[in-house]
């Protein structure tokens, strides 16, 4: 099991607990209403201490019943709930996003660097375009370049065997480091 699914797992078990245990030990037993809201709580409290008390302001709307209130309450939950769920979820994608094209640019550089482009260049000079770029980004100033015929392994684009006799048969050339623009 992942790490995640374990904590996802304890949480569940907590928000499971903190629904069973108020019903299982029987808090509330004692009152009329056992499970009411802060509001209704509030305002037993307040007339208690002061029965002459007039408050600042009305409800714009009041449900006609508190099954209708229990509802309106669920629905705005609900929304609030689907509200952050798809902003963490645009979140998430977006980071996915992100390292997905990420990890597409640094597999383009090392293909690109390897030669391992595909098809060559117009050119027909498979490893000249990463030669030249190589030798632009400050790399060694003579790099070797090999030709489209086989070197020494047999595989079309490898270089030649260092001192070979196919190294000058396959024609190896140096490459000159552009100087930039």
């Amino acid at each position: 099991m992942s790490r995640n699914a374990k904590i996802n797992s304890l949480l569940l078990l907590v928000v499971a607990a903190l629904a069973v245990v108020p019903l299982a030990l029987g808090l509330g037993d004692h009152k009329e209403e056992p499970f009411t809201g802060a509001d209704g709580e509030a305002e037993a409290a307040i007339t208690e201490l002061r029965p002459d008390y007039e408050p600042w302001f009305t409800p714009l709307y009041e449900p006609p019943s508190g099954e209708i209130e229990s509802a309106l309450f669920s629905l705005q939950a609900a929304l609030g709930a689907g509200v952050l769920a798809y902003y963490f979820g645009l979140r998430k994608g977006r980071r996915q996003g992100e390292a997905r094209a990420l990890a597409a640019a640094e597999a383009t550089a090392e293909a690109g660097a390897s030669g391992e482009t595909g098809a060559p260049p117009a050119g027909g000079d498979p490893a000249g375009t990463a030669a030249k770029a190589g030798a632009a980004a400050g790399a060694s100033a003579e790099v070797t370049v090999p030709s489209e015929d086989a070197g020494a392994s047999g595989e079309a684009g490898a270089p030649p065997a260092a001192g070979g006799p196919a190294a000058a048969e396959t024609g190896a050339r140096k490459a000159e480091p552009s100087t930039g623009g």
